[in-house]
């Protein structure tokens, strides 16, 4: 089961997520989100327990519990719906174009398809 935890400290590390999870069950694997920019922490991650019960027990059991000064939201990651994904990674073309209208005493821009 893929979980994912927000509101992480900036200076939480993914061994950190790691240790932390692997008191309830095996941790198959964790992917803290790092900024491509700058390298840091965004702030969330994702930790993978093949185990549906042990998941369910690491999550209730971390809900809301301190880690490094920041109280962290633990819950099931849910799978994007493919319309979001379309709509991020392809950009949007306009087939509408501007046209200058004018009339007898002013130009305005019309939009036309």
């Amino acid at each position: 089961m893929k979980l994912l935890i927000r509101n992480l400290s900036r200076t939480t590390t993914e061994a950190d997520l790691q240790n932390m999870f692997a008191d309830y069950g095996r941790v198959q694997s964790c992917s803290l989100i790092l900024d491509k920019d700058t390298g840091t922490s965004k702030g969330f991650a994702f930790v993978d327990m093949p185990k549906q019960g042990e998941a369910r027990v690491a999550m209730k059991a971390l809900n809301g519990k301190e880690l490094d000064g920041s109280k962290i939201r633990v819950k099931k990651a849910e799978a994007k719906a493919e319309s979001e994904v379309t709509a991020k990674s392809v950009e949007p073309k306009s087939n509408k174009s501007n046209k200058q209208v004018s009339t007898k005493d002013s130009i305005w821009t019309k939009r036309t398809k």
